[in-house]
This record gives structure tokens, sequence and C-alpha cells, in this order.
């Protein structure tokens, strides 16, 4: 088995189903804002590939050299646990890992777990030919249905990461439900490894979400793109521009889509349609 969706469980890759009930109330609401599971389409993953390795985003190469230092010892510490990633995207970071795992253990676990079919499944394809005496599966999902799906009565131990410092993403509501169902996931004895950013000069960080070669600008616009191929949408994205700031209150990077011209968007699958007026901000927090 290569892809392993949450919702159907049988060898074949099916995307994941969404009712865009979350949608309907993010355009509905004012101001305006989308979860950001809608910025990783198969495009999106690939923006923010990109987005990785440019000289302004400095998270994914500071966390793998951390990775790069820290690996050995953190697979001496776990020994040959179950491997199980939230949000593994491409897994370049977790290779660091499997290779420590690799000096420790004949066979290991990993399960990769993203929202994104396309890239999950090339990373997988990838993956297993690297390591070829691991067991890898990807499953297809949001955090949400992954922590939900996996069994809790598994015999080895269990080590769950969530690299990246995408907790920013989330209310404090939706931070405190994540936690507790990791906790819930987890059972004593298991481990979780957790990636989080410390606070940086602003300078540093709005840089690292506004980049000269504007990449993450594409990145933040194609949140808009995925909308309409997934809800056979209309949205104009030559109407709408990106900024991301950050604000120092709630220590935590916002992403905006300003509307240039006011106008009204229609998502026929959806049975929706949303005005938009011009100037007013169109928020969706990322800080990953």
């Amino acid at each position: 088995m290569l892809i392993k969706p949450l919702t159907i469980l049988d060898d074949h890759y099916q995307d994941l189903n969404n009712d865009g009930a979350d949608v309907i109330q993010g355009l509905t609401q004012t101001p305006k804002k989308l979860p950001a599971k809608y910025f990783y389409d198969d495009h999106g993953s690939e923006l923010f590939e990109q987005i990785c390795e440019l000289p302004e985003y400095y998270p994914t190469r500071t966390e793998a050299w951390i990775l790069s230092q820290y690996a050995d010892e953190i697979a001496q510490i776990t020994g040959c646990s179950e491997l199980v990633e939230l949000g593994s995207g491409s897994s370049t970071k977790t290779r660091l890992l499997l290779d420590a795992y690799q000096k420790i253990a004949d066979s290991c676990r990993y399960l990769p777990i993203d929202v994104s079919g396309g890239i999950l499944k090339t990373s997988v394809l990838q993956l297993q030919k690297k390591y070829p005496d691991f067991s890898i599966h990807g499953l297809l999902g949001t955090y949400e249905q992954a922590l939900t799906h996996l069994e809790s009565n598994y015999l080895q131990s269990r080590m769950l990461f969530f690299l990246g410092s995408s907790m920013g993403n989330f209310s404090l509501q939706e931070c405190d439900k994540f936690l507790s169902q990791i906790a819930h996931t987890l059972k004593p004895g298991d481990y979780f490894l957790f990636g989080i950013d410390l606070q940086k000069p602003t300078a540093i960080l709005e840089a690292a979400y506004n980049d000269s070669q504007q990449v993450t600008a594409a990145f933040n616009l194609n949140m808009l793109s995925h909308l309409n191929w997934r809800f056979q949408g209309n949205f104009d994205l030559n109407l709408f521009t990106h900024q991301a700031i950050y604000n120092q209150a709630d220590t935590q990077i916002e992403m905006y889509l300003h509307c240039q011209e006011s106008h009204c968007v229609s998502l026929d699958i959806l049975n929706l349609k949303s005005f938009f007026s011009s100037r007013r901000k169109h928020s969706h927090r990322n800080f990953s």
C-alpha cells in the first residue's frame, strides 16, 4: 500500500473528501478568514517547498541544522519507535531522522501524513527506494483526521513529530484541542517531537513571509486557485494582493489578501456567493 487515505481504507489513491463547511464559515464572517490547510493543494505544496529554499526563510534550514546535530541522540533515546509525522510534505528534514534510525535498527515504520496527495505520493515513492527495509505508508488527511484515525493499541512505542512551527496556524482553542488529541493518541512511554519558532526582530520575521522573489505571495494567492478548482469558484487572483505582518501583541505572523476592487465571488459546489469590498483585509494566519 502506497497512499492510505483516511476516508477510504483501500489501495487506491483518492483525494481527500471535503464538504467545504469551513470555507462557508470563513467567507461569511467578518473579517473573512480561511483555514491554512487550503494552502496545500499540489501546486501550493510545490510553492512551499520553494519557500523553504529562500534566503529569507530561515525556519527550515535552522530546523534542519538542529536535526543534523541531534538526530542520532533522538534515535538513541526513543529506540526503534513507530514514527508518525504530521504535515510531512516532502519529508526532506525527516530523512535526517530516518538516517539516524537506520543506524540503530534494521527496520522501522514511518507514517507521513499530509493533505496534499501529490507531494505525499512522490515523497513516499522516494523514501521507499532510499529506505527499502523500512515500512513506509502515506496517510492522506488533515491533522484532526490523522489523530482520530491512529490506533492507540499499537504494540511498539511511538514518536509523533510535528515540525515546521506550524502550531502558529492555530487559534488558542485550536491549540488546546490539537494538544489534547496528541495526548490521546500517545500512551505513557511514547514521544512527541515538536518544532516551534522563537520570537525574532520584526524585520526578520516579516522578510521571511514577504520574500523578494514573491514566492510567498504566489503561495498565498494560490489558496484562491485551490478554492476555484475544488469548489468551482471564480476568484480572480489579479484582484488581490499579498501582505504578511508580524502581530507583536499576539506574537504571530498574519498573512493577508487585500481586495483591490469590490466584487462578488461564487463557489458553485458550495452554493455560496461572497462579496469582497475594496481594500478590506481577508486573512488567514500562517507561521510555518
